[in-house]
Order: structure tokens, then sequence, then C-alpha cells
């Protein structure tokens, strides 16, 4: 926890995904609940930051680029099946 906060109860309803963080805590790597919650939101940050440092390049490198700018719907259709790809 971050020095200076508060510990702050609160209620999550994890519903189909309640039994995949039970085994988080059984395995023996958590000692809590409150970990297996904190480990998980600690892991989407991380996600979200390579993420964010990914549309900054990605923008960088769009805005450095000398060539015509593409019209939006090719564009959509590239973003869509770089994703179909994934």
């Amino acid at each position: 926890m971050e020095a200076g906060m508060a510990a702050k109860a609160i209620s999550v309803t994890l519903g189909e995904m309640a039994s995949h963080a039970e085994r988080h805590l059984a395995s023996g790597r958590y000692a809590s609940m409150s970990e297996v919650m904190r480990a998980g939101l600690r892991a989407l940050d991380r996600e979200e930051a390579v993420l964010d440092e990914l549309v900054r390049v990605r923008v960088a490198e769009a805005l450095a680029d000398p060539r015509p700018a593409m019209p939006l719907d090719k564009a959509f259709a590239k973003v869509r099946a770089s994703i179909a790809k994934t």
C-alpha cells in the first residue's frame, strides 16, 4: 500500500471471476483475497501502461510519416485486420 494511504474496505462482486480469484488464493501465493485483488490491479496498471506507450509510439510514428494521409475507412479496415490477427 502507498505510504500514508489508509486501508479502505470495499465490496466487489466478481461473479464468474470469483472462482478464478479463489484459485489464486488457494495456490498459497497470496495470503488474502485483498492481496489477490491488489496483484490483479497492479497487473492491469502494467498492461494499461504498455498499451498507452504503444499508442504514444504509434501516434508519433504516424505524425512523423511524410506519406499522404490514409482515408478513414481504409485506416479502420487496417486496424480491424490487425486486431483480428491477435
